[in-house]
C-alpha cells in the first residue's frame, strides 16, 4: 500500500539546485538509501564558472551513486580515480572509512553549456562494511541490462529485481532502476522487498487511483505489489531494498554510531582525509555544528 508522498523540497548548492527528497522528517530511509537529489534539471550557460563545482569534501560510511540523464560531470577523488560520468552509466564510490571527491564540469559543459540533469543517491552501508576500503567503479550504460515491455524502456541501475542483476556490486540487497514509459504504459516494484519506492522525476502516473506528478516521492510498505501506470509520458526511479538499522547523518557523514561522526569531523579538519590527488588546491571546509547532534535515521 502507499504509505507516504514525500515532495522534493528545493535547495540551491551555490549556482546549481537540486530538490532534495530523502532524508526526510517522517521517513529517513528507504531500505538502504539514505540521500536522494534530484539534480536540475538546468540549462548551464557557456563558461560555466567554478563556483559551480562541487568542490573536495569528504564522506564515511555510505556509497554515492551518481546516474545522469543529461550533460556530464567529471569525478575526481582520493584514491586516484578520475571519471566522466555520462547519461545512463553507474558510478558507485564507497566511502568506507573515508574518501574525499569532488564533481567538476570540466568536460564540453564549461565551455560551451549545456543541459545537466540526473539523480545523486546515498547507499548507507552494512555495520560490518562501514570502515571497508575506500573505492570507485564505473560501469557504462552499455553494460547495465535493459528490459521492458510495449511501452516502458527500463535499465538495471543497480541489485537484483524482475529476475536481473549486473555487475554493479552492492553491500547489501536492493534495487535501483530507471524507467521510461509511454502514456498508458504500467510498470510493478519488485515484490521481494520489504521497502520500496518510486521517484518520479517529469510527467504523471496513477497510483492507487491517485495521481501523482514530477518531484513526487511515493513509498510503499506492505506486501500488496503497487503498479504505476503513465498518465503523460514519463520518467520514474524505482527504489528499496532490505533496511539496515538505525543511522546518524551529519552533513555528508553516515554511520551506526555517533563517535564515530565525530570522529569524521576530526578527521577532515585535521587532513587525515586525504584530497582528492588530482583535485587538491581547495576543499570545503567542515561546517560549524551549532545544534545537538541528530537522532539516528531508520
Amino acid at each position: 500500500m502507499l504509505d507516504l508522498v514525500i515532495a522534493a523540497r528545493r535547495k540551491d548548492l551555490g549556482g546549481f539546485e537540486v530538490g532534495r527528497v530523502l532524508p526526510f522528517m517522517r521517513r529517513r530511509m528507504v531500505g538502504p538509501f539514505i540521500f536522494f537529489d534530484h539534480m536540475g534539471p538546468v540549462d548551464l550557460p557557456p563558461n560555466v564558472p567554478r563556483t559551480t563545482d562541487v568542490r573536495p569534501h569528504p564522506h564515511i560510511g555510505l556509497s554515492t551513486v551518481t546516474y545522469l540523464f543529461d550533460g556530464e560531470i567529471v569525478h575526481r577523488d582520493s584514491t586516484g580515480a578520475q571519471q566522466a560520468i555520462r547519461p545512463g552509466a553507474v558510478n558507485w564510490m564507497t566511502a568506507g572509512s573515508g574518501i574525499s571527491h569532488s564533481e567538476r564540469f570540466d568536460g564540453p559543459i564549461r565551455q560551451s553549456g549545456g543541459r545537466v540533469h540526473g539523480i545523486q543517491a546515498w547507499v548507507a552501508l552494512p555495520e560490518s562494511q562501514e570502515e571497508t576500503e575506500p573505492s570507485f567503479v564505473h560501469h557504462g550504460a552499455d553494460e547495465l541490462p535493459v528490459f521492458g515491455e510495449p511501452g516502458v524502456s527500463a535499465r538495471l541501475i543497480a541489485g537484483r529485481a524482475f529476475g536481473l542483476s549486473n555487475l554493479v556490486r552492492t553491500q547489501s540487497p536492493l534495487f535501483y532502476i530507471h524507467a521510461d514509459l509511454h502514456p498508458g504504459a504500467r510498470i510493478g516494484l519488485p515484490g521481494e522487498y520489504p521497502e520500496r519506492a518510486a521517484y518520479i522525476v517529469s510527467g504523471r502516473v496513477d497510483a492507487d487511483g491517485q495521481e501523482y506528478a514530477a518531484g513526487q516521492m511515493l513509498v510503499f510498505t506492505g506486501s500488496s505489489d503497487p503498479v504505476l501506470t503513465a498518465l503523460d509520458a514519463s520518467t520514474v526511479m524505482l527504489l528499496g531494498g532490505e533496511p539496515l538499522g538505525p543511522r546518524h547523518i551529519w552533513w555528508n557523514f553516515v554511520s551506526s554510531r555517533q563517535d564515530r561522526i565525530e570522529q569524521a569531523k576530526a578527521d577532515w579538519q585535521s587532513g587525515r582525509i586525504h584530497l582528492p590527488l588530482n583535485d587538491d588546491q581547495e576543499f570545503i571546509p567542515l561546517p560549524e555544528d551549532p545544534k545537538p547532534a541528530p537522532e539516528p535515521m531508520s
